[in-house]
């Protein structure tokens, strides 16, 4: 049992939301990532809707982060404010449609008590004068509707902490949480965003205990879940991957997304007209399923140095079979995919970025 000195909250500082405008990113701290979302190597199962609360509450503290090392100073008046004694919280208030754009006041309900009670422990931190400070909770405590449409609550100096003080950190859109509804594709997000430009490669064993699914094969896990990943990474992230596996080992490889999609992206409709024309003759002379063209026609319509790519891979295809005196039209659906893929990658492959990453080629399967 706590003792009595430590069953009360001080609250030291109170964030308010400055405007309507949101950020185009935020600054996700890796230490809060490793502790909140990723302990023990494992993805957490964060709902969507509290996903949200958290993107919100970074935004809204984002002018307050630093790094110790660029700002010493500021890291003692945070020891100051909230490492001098037990039970030191911040107050903040955030708009309910913000949490549920829908207007669900079930959902904002769910969402806040997930995160009260989700890792609720007593949390130590040691401050620069060598003392131990005790705080009780989850990331957040008490949440209360003290005002129509807003919740407000309060937030540890422990997390507080791992949200503010980023020696280490990585850029996620804000927007993530609003333009994707799986909760899974977004902790992969953020776990791509901590991977080197080179990528990794992780047994299927690893990635079903992190990810928290139970895929039982490497295909199964690519494409069940790295695809439908990646389809929503390439069109509302700036950070997307390609991914191949051998076995049970899975390569994921990043790279970056030039324009994310937006509801107010402008197009050059002629242009838009004559890509979709291209498209349709590639699905009625090869006989292609609407499953099989999505990412083909993704890299074709929205990244235009992989279209060039699949033109160049096409026209090698097409020489190859007349050499082989062979109609290209004996290659549908699938099998017409593969073989372009083939010529994909050595082509790739014969290129400056393809020397030195030999793996990064676009995947239109």
């Amino acid at each position: 049992m706590a003792d009595t000195e430590m069953n009360f909250k001080m609250i030291r500082k109170i964030f308010e939301e400055k405007g309507d405008r949101s950020p185009e990113r935020i600054r996700l701290g890796n230490a809060f990532v490793d502790d909140f979302i990723f302990e023990d190597q494992a993805a957490a199962d964060i709902p969507i809707n509290a996903l949200r609360v958290i993107f919100n509450i970074v935004s809204m503290i984002s002018a307050e982060q630093f790094r110790p090392e660029d700002r010493p100073h500021q890291l003692s008046l945070f020891d100051e404010e909230f490492e001098t004694d037990h039970n030191i919280f911040a107050s903040l208030k955030i708009r309910n449609s913000k949490i549920s754009p829908s207007g669900s006041t079930q959902q904002v309900i769910d969402a806040y008590e997930f995160l009260t009670k989700f890792k609720m422990a007593w949390y130590k931190s040691v401050n620069a004068k060598g003392k131990e400070i005790k705080t009780f909770g989850g990331l957040i405590s008490t949440p209360s509707y003290d005002q129509r449409g807003y919740t407000r609550f309060l937030i540890s100096s422990y997390w507080l902490k791992k949200l503010m003080v980023i020696p280490e950190y990585n850029y996620v859109l804000y927007n993530l949480v609003y333009n994707i509804s799986n909760n899974k594709h977004i902790i992969f997000a953020i776990w791509l965003s901590k991977l080197p430009i080179a990528g990794t490669s992780v047994k299927l064993s690893n990635l079903n205990k992190k990810f928290g699914v139970n895929y039982k094969t490497a295909n199964d896990f690519c494409f069940k879940f790295l695809k439908p990943a990646r389809i929503n990474l390439n069109k509302f992230n700036n950070l997307s991957f390609n991914y191949k596996y051998s076995k049970d080992l899975i390569s994921i490889l990043p790279y970056h997304v030039k324009e994310v999609k937006t509801f107010n992206l402008v197009v050059d409709v002629s242009e838009q007209s004559k890509l979709t024309r291209r498209l349709r003759y590639f699905r009625k002379r090869y006989v292609l399923e609407q499953n099989e063209m999505e990412l083909f026609t993704y890299h074709y319509k929205n990244i235009p140095q992989t279209r060039i790519l699949i033109e160049r891979a096409f026209s090698e295809f097409k020489k190859m079979n007349r050499l082989q005196k062979v109609r290209s039209t004996e290659f549908k659906g699938l099998s017409f995919l593969q073989k372009i893929q083939e010529y994909i990658i050595v082509l790739y492959r014969d290129t400056k970025v393809g020397k030195l990453l030999p793996n990064g080629y676009p995947t239109i399967i």
